[in-house]
């Protein structure tokens, strides 16, 4: 299968091993940030029962949302967006980087390895800074979480105006571009969840004189992950 004309990825994480078959036509790295690779649209795929059904839906219609089962290939913890921006700056500039991670709708959805949505409430009870913590949606075994298209909408023409998704916010800050991206683990999470939660409580008594930038244009050095 051509996936040429449907890239996945928001950032390159290290190559590794594929454990997963392979597609049938290998496709160029997108030019792109915000698009999965055609490696990483695989990955995604596998947590399906027919992950090649997926992959041709997909080469269909590369632009439009898709349904994902979590629990097995990986779990989804949704975490309100400013929160969730903490989260992730904390994992990438002081800890050991971050899975997948989506915009969908003013969540973020961060990629956890499986048992993730089970052990993180139980860990955040028992954390003295677990109540500064706003609600978690932990998605596991059954749940199904909305991701953002594989591509960034792009229009129809010089100028277009960007699609519905795009101006909700919704697309991969760090897409998976591998058949095995590392994914954090409830303690990595846990972690990340503790330092947002300080950072939110330190940012509550600062003043700041300069203009509050655009977050959202980040860009993490993807080669520090694991």
């Amino acid at each position: 299968m051509d996936m040429s004309s449907s890239p996945l990825t928001l950032a390159a994480h290290t190559p590794t091993a594929p454990t997963t078959p392979s597609t049938p036509a290998p496709a160029p790295t997108p030019a792109n940030a915000c698009d999965v690779t055609p490696a990483g649209a695989a990955w995604l795929a596998s947590a399906e029962t027919y992950p090649h059904s997926v992959l041709a839906d997909w080469r269909a219609h590369p632009g439009t949302p898709a349904v994902l089962s979590c629990g097995t290939v990986f779990d989804v913890v949704s975490v309100p967006g400013v929160f969730g921006r903490r989260m992730v700056d904390r994992l990438w500039h002081e800890g050991p980087g971050s899975g997948p991670v989506a915009t969908y709708r003013g969540r973020m959805l961060l990629f956890a390895a499986p048992g993730t949505a089970r052990r993180l409430p139980a860990l955040l009870e028992w954390e003295e800074w677990g109540s500064a913590v706003p609600a978690l949606l932990c998605h596991g075994p059954g749940d199904a979480v909305t991701v953002p298209p594989l591509t960034a909408s792009r229009g129809t023409g010089p100028g277009a105006a960007p699609g519905a998704d795009d101006r909700l916010g919704s697309r991969w800050l760090v897409a998976p571009d591998t058949r095995r991206p590392w994914l954090p683990g409830p303690d990595v999470v846990l972690w990340a969840c503790v330092r947002a939660a300080r950072a939110a409580a330190g940012s509550a008594v600062r003043i700041s004189i300069f203009p509050r930038g655009d977050q959202d244009a980040k860009v993490y050095d993807v080669s520090r992950r694991r």
